[in-house]
């Protein structure tokens, strides 16, 4: 019998609790680390892999990505999940909604997230879990039994859904989010949404520290009456004048306002996600020094860590919020060093050329907002961390541990014994530059088109087992839903 069904040797394991990385060993048993040390013995070992000296870091935890809002869901699970083990990602937690896009229907969660798990089962590569977002009414009423009985420990409200349209134009709301006739998605349905997740932590307090509330902050009323005025003028075009549009204070009195309900609910488990500029995390700073008592995480995506409004590859860089001017990025990078980020994703959401842009092609305010970028988020991070002075550390907590310990996954997040084997060994002297067509995703553009990297993700192992070898992918879909918390 086989001591280890999986020795991978030879790496420089990267924790989030050590400051250097060490030259050490790593055996699997089912699936789990069993152990780390240096030196292993090889004769007991089922699968022997060489790591070449390379970095071994914790699987990337992507806590935001979007399965199923521009293609069937069915067919993004298998396609995304490999593009997703290129950057690194062993577990992809998706932000999901009744509502256009999605399934394209709305009604109760009883009914339909039964529909989104079947959807997947059996179809990704990597392990997953899901974010609901309550719409209406009755959807507050089934937050305990989506705890209970499906393990969804965290939801999510779009701010700017309020008087807003998902692309940029208003949109008539009842029927986009297909929502009752006499409901609101407004500030109030925020708060009551607020108390029901708080009831929920009530009625669960085992579970309490796992059960958090994910804000997109941006304002609807400021965003639809910039949207107006830059389209009126006409003088700016592209991702320019997309991010005038929803200006970065929008987001900073978004994050005041949720920030404020939160204090009145008494919800103390807040999430502030995609901060895109030096408002919005000023604005967060802000309200976390007004209310100690709430626990506030703040998260950044890969893209806007690496992409600008000049640098980004054509108008395939729209997304919400939006790509911002240079100065922005360099202000995020300075919360991020100094300890102000919790987690950074990649807001993944594959959205094909054909999907992507309107008529006319060159109309940034017709184009469909989100794009993938999965592929680039441990490389991305790491590349730019080089040059900044991030250390491997860092880089750890950010993508792996801290979203993990907040979202109930448990046994992920860390190389330590008795944690899930998802591994991604990293060469980070590897120069290569980004082209769309050697991503496994179906989308055939990416805004980071010319990029060029400097570290490169190798291989990588969800649960032991080897789905990227040498850059490709390989095997058998076999992630699993991921019921949280995950023990």
């Amino acid at each position: 019998m086989s001591t280890y069904d999986l020795l991978l040797t030879n790496v420089r394991v990267v924790r989030h609790d050590r400051p250097e990385p060490e030259l050490m060993d790593i055996g699997v048993t089912d699936g789990r680390i069993s152990r780390i040390a240096p030196r292993i013995d090889a004769a007991g070992a089922a699968q022997v892999v060489d790591g070449g000296g390379r970095l071994a870091f914790p699987g990337v935890v992507d806590a935001h990505q979007h399965w199923g809002i521009y293609n069937p869901l069915s067919e993004d699970a298998v396609s995304e999940s490999r593009a997703s083990v290129q950057g690194g990602v062993t577990t992809a937690l998706n932000y999901m909604r009744t509502g256009q896009y999605y399934l394209n229907r709305g009604g109760r969660y009883a009914d339909f997230f039964p529909e989104v798990l079947a959807a997947t089962e059996g179809r990704s590569y990597i392990d997953y879990g899901f974010h609901l977002a309550p719409m209406s009414r009755e959807h507050i009423g089934e937050v305990p039994s989506l705890v209970e009985e499906h393990g969804v420990t965290s939801f999510k409200i779009f701010m700017f859904y309020g008087s807003h349209g998902l692309h940029g134009r208003s949109a008539d709301q009842n029927s986009f989010l297909m929502i009752p006739e006499g409901e609101r998605y407004d500030y109030a349905h925020f708060e009551f949404v607020m108390r029901g997740v708080q009831a929920a932590r009530e009625r669960f307090p085992e579970l309490a520290d796992e059960i958090s509330l994910s804000l997109h902050c941006e304002t609807a009323e400021i965003m639809s009456a910039y949207t107006k005025q830059v389209e009126q003028d006409g003088t700016l075009r592209g991702l320019e004048a997309y991010h005038a549009s929803r200006p970065p204070h929008s987001e900073g009195l978004a994050v005041s306002i949720a920030s404020y309900l939160a204090h009145e609910t008494g919800l103390p488990k807040i999430n502030l996600l995609h901060l895109t500029s030096e408002k919005a995390v000023d604005a967060a700073l802000r309200m976390a020094r007004a209310f100690p008592h709430i626990d506030f995480r703040r998260e950044v995506t890969i893209g806007h860590l690496v992409a600008d409004i000049d640098t980004a590859h054509g108008l395939g860089g729209k997304v919400n919020p939006p790509l911002r001017p240079r100065a922005d990025v360099e202000a995020l990078w300075g919360y991020l060093l100094d300890g102000k980020i919790d987690w950074v994703v990649s807001d993944h959401a594959c959205c094909r050329d054909e999907v992507k842009f309107g008529e006319p092609r060159d109309d940034i305010f017709v184009a469909k907002s989100g794009f993938g970028g999965a592929e680039y988020l441990l490389p991305g991070l790491v590349t730019e961390g080089n040059r900044r002075g991030l250390s491997y550390q860092r880089v750890a907590e950010l993508t792996s541990w801290n979203p993990a310990q907040r979202f109930g996954l448990r046994n992920k997040g860390a190389l330590m014994q008795g944690y899930d084997a998802d591994i991604c060994l990293v060469d980070p002297n590897s120069t290569w530059t980004v082209r769309a067509e050697d991503s496994e995703s179906t989308q055939e553009y990416t805004p980071f088109e010319g990029f060029e990297l400097t570290a490169r993700v190798t291989d990588t192992f969800v649960r032991g087992q080897h789905v990227l070898v040498d850059g490709k992918v390989a095997g058998e879909p076999a992630g699993r839903y991921l019921a949280r918390p995950q023990r």
